[in-house]
């Protein structure tokens, strides 16, 4: 339940039960350096927002002399957003475009002999395929024609042939003629909705082997599973993957690991890993004898479950979790090209680090901290890194890590951040009702003057299971822009501080972390930056959910924005993608024996104590947080009295993607709070 809605996220990407929320950054200077520039002639706001171009999904050449990477930009006649593909000397100088401007193309990888950048790219019809541009120059040639499109692929070791993950074909992508109604959906299993896919069908992801030569994808796996995270093995004769080939999947989260030989004969399956644990993300060893992969605890409900980095010997089965990293979010991580280290992204108290781990003492050591967030990275054959990071006052740009120093590479928003007086963003340490040492981010207004107490607005994020970072969060940005001071803690449930306290909200939403936010708004008060007769709360997906309790709660805040929650969360039942997580959590909602706990952490019950005048958004076509539960929550604040609006944008899902819409959407939100907030 993650609210993500920031430019660089492609639409085809993963909407699944976990979202990774990818920000724009902007890391916190002292809290009043930017005081002096208060007579710069801009600050960010909507206008600005729509011009900022998104940074992302970065592939370094095996030379190591150029980054290829992903820009996201809004065209506003069309009102859409558009993907293009660039690529930057490691060296310095000018980016060159290697995309059209007439298609959105994205996902560039570079082939290990560095002949050839293959993209994803919607062009020539509605069905995502391979493209590949030859660096000898040329047109860029269509690789696949799969009726069902493309999901992800990934070169061989020896550039000769690509695996790509697919969805089998529906008899609707096999239709010669155009049919005048869409076929009828056919349902059968229980896991049967997923947001910004729909329903779901026996029509499985696999893997598919395409030679460069021959152009004929040949599939690999099969079955009613759907396998994903694939991985070559350096001497291209197998194929790692993950994938849940239990009984019933639908019914557990145990993914596993298996290994497919790829040129064998017909289900040749090795299964690795077994267990009750979420078992993902292989990545092969250079020498080919270990796999690099996160698993989970057991302990605690699956969902809450942090990923933690493990090894497993190819040869044995023999694995084991690397133990400094036994309590903290890891991701992305990846074998240099000497395989003795292992470079990764660690998610911990409010940072988004890029750390290094000794294969053989598994030694963990730091490699970019602090204030500079890291969202993705990639190495070059000679060991040498490239980062999608920011620094104070930049959203995210590629840079070179080398010998412990960054250099910018790309400097994609420059002109827009000119003579621009942003926001300040510092981190600070609270204590909650019980005692519990807390964090939260304070994003302070251009221009703040200290000893001065501002309207204020409490930010909920969402997930539950994330954090605010240092990360550029643009509508922070915006709303501090407007002379809020914007407070955003990072309430237990948040990942980051180990796995206690992700699970301390188990069966308790509303509860503990209605208590840690409070407090995070009780500290800035008590340090006299926030006016506590002037306050207001927001939050979207599980921060509308709880900007919901908070709401029900207290009648502190004079204004509300939800966006994207959920009130009556029975009613949620067999009609979001979350029927799995509710049974896990709260059990059957029909039983007797369940229906407390149910209703302990559903809001609607508590209505009757709303005072506060809430703004109700969400997207029409929302199976992660559907849109009944804005609905009800509308109806109930109407019939109350409550000033209440309700919002709904049209086709859009639980991300909204139009910028019309996102316009109209943060404009109405900054009315909103400065009709009710008090000058």
């Amino acid at each position: 339940m993650v609210r993500c809605r920031l430019l660089g996220d492609h639409p085809s990407a993963y909407q699944g039960e976990i979202q990774i929320m990818r920000m724009l950054v902007l890391c916190a200077f002292s809290i009043f350096s930017l005081a002096s520039r208060a007579d710069a002639d801009k600050t960010f706001g909507v206008e600005e927002y729509l011009k900022l171009q998104g940074v992302s999904e970065m592939s370094v050449s095996p030379e190591g002399d150029y980054v290829a990477y992903s820009v996201t930009h809004n065209k506003i006649k069309e009102d859409e957003q558009q993907y293009t593909v660039w690529m930057v000397p490691t060296a310095g100088g000018e980016p060159v475009r290697m995309s059209s401007m007439e298609s959105s193309t994205w996902g560039a990888s570079w082939s290990p002999d560095g002949k050839y950048l293959a993209v994803l790219s919607d062009r020539k019809d509605d069905k995502t395929q391979v493209f590949l541009m030859d660096r000898r120059g040329g047109d860029a040639q269509q690789l696949t024609k799969l009726k069902q499109g493309v999901g992800s692929f990934q070169w061989s070791p020896d550039s000769k042939r690509m695996l790509i993950v697919a969805e089998d074909p529906t008899p609707a992508d096999l239709d010669e003629e155009e049919r005048p109604n869409p076929r009828p959906w056919v349902i059968d299993r229980l896991q049967f909705k997923e947001d910004y896919v729909g329903y779901l069908d026996r029509h499985r992801s696999h893997i598919y082997v395409i030679d460069l030569d021959e152009r004929e994808p040949r599939k690999i796996t099969d079955g009613d599973y759907d396998d994903s995270s694939p991985s070559w093995s350096p001497d291209g004769k197998f194929i790692a993957f993950e994938s849940n080939r239990s009984d019933d999947p639908d019914r557990n989260r145990n993914t596993d690991l298996w290994i497919v030989e790829v040129d064998g004969e017909e289900g040749n399956l090795r299964q690795l890993t077994s267990g009750k644990s979420t078992d993902a993300n292989p990545v092969w060893s250079p020498d080919g004898t270990q796999i690099q992969y996160t698993t989970t605890r057991t302990d605690v409900l699956p969902i809450y479950a942090i990923t933690l980095p493990a090894v497993i010997d190819v040869a044995s089965g023999e694995s084991k979790i690397i133990p400094a990293l036994d309590d903290l979010q890891v991701f992305n991580a990846r074998y240099s090209p000497d395989g003795e280290r292992i470079i990764a992204i660690l998610e911990a108290q409010g940072e988004q680090n890029l750390i290094e781990i000794d294969t053989a003492t598994h030694a963990v050591r730091g490699l970019i901290e602090g204030s500079d967030t890291v969202f993705d990275f990639d190495m070059a054959a000679n060991g040498d890194i490239y980062v999608d990071v920011s620094r104070p006052g930049l959203p995210g740009e590629i840079f070179g890590y080398r010998d412990g120093a960054l250099e910018q590479l790309t400097f994609t928003n420059k002109k827009l951040f000119e003579d621009m007086s942003l926001a300040t963003v510092k981190k600070f340490t609270y204590t909650s009702a019980d005692g519990t040492s807390m964090e939260s981010f304070v994003i302070f207004p251009p221009g703040y003057k200290e000893g001065k107490a501002y309207p204020g607005l409490l930010n909920i994020h969402g997930g539950p299971m994330a954090q605010f970072d240092y990360g550029f969060d643009s509508e922070a940005q915006m709303l501090a822009a407007e002379g809020y001071v914007i407070i955003q803690p990072n309430p237990r449930g948040s990942t980051g501080y180990g796995q206690d306290f992700a699970a301390a909200i188990v069966q308790d939403w509303g509860g503990i972390d209605y208590q840690d936010v409070i407090a995070a708004m009780d500290h800035a008060i008590e340090q006299g930056w926030v006016d506590e007769d002037r306050m207001g709360v927001f939050g979207w997906s599980y921060g509308g959910m709880m900007t919901n309790h908070v709401i029900t709660k207290t009648d502190r805040f004079k204004a509300a924005v939800t966006g994207a929650s959920a009130t009556l969360y029975m009613a949620n039942y067999g009609h979001d993608q979350y029927q799995r997580w509710w049974e896990e959590e709260l059990g059957l909602p029909w039983l007797e024996e369940n229906r407390e706990r149910w209703d302990k952490i559903s809001p609607f019950f508590d209505l009757e104590n709303v005072k506060t005048p809430t703004l109700i958004v969400g997207g029409e076509h929302d199976w992660n947080v559907p849109i009944v539960n804005s609905e009800q929550l509308y109806i109930a604040l109407k019939r109350m009295g409550v000033p209440t609006e309700l919002v709904v944008y049209p086709d859009e899902g639980h991300i909204l993607s139009v910028p019309s819409y996102e316009k109209d959407l943060y404009e109405r939100q900054i009315k909103w709070f400065d009709k009710y907030i008090p000058d």
